[in-house]
């Protein structure tokens, strides 16, 4: 999956998210970021480098499988598949992304 494909479905699967005021930004080790912009309906979907309240890391390999549910995220972040930087109070709520 390239990094296009991967916004495409964030953005798809974000259109149906609350605004939550806070922002989201996934990176994906080298191959790129997305960056969720929760202050709108729907949250804005992009590639920017922005700050974040929380930032998830993770490889694309992984990320692909937190997306098509192949990698539970709660397992993913204790074997250190994902780490999370920032709010993850934040974190915890993004379980739509990955449904």
């Amino acid at each position: 999956m390239s990094l296009e494909d991967i916004t495409t479905e964030i953005r798809d699967k974000a259109g149906s998210m609350e605004a939550t005021g806070k922002t989201v930004k996934i990176d994906l080790q080298g191959e790129g970021t997305i960056y969720i912009d929760g202050s709108t309906t729907p949250p804005t979907v992009s590639n920017d480098d922005n700050e974040a309240d929380v930032t998830l890391i993770i490889s694309e390999e992984n990320f692909e499988g937190l997306i098509d549910g192949s990698l539970n995220p709660q397992m993913a972040f204790m074997m250190g598949k994902l780490k999370i930087d920032g709010d993850m109070g934040l974190a915890l709520k993004l379980g739509d992304l990955f449904s």
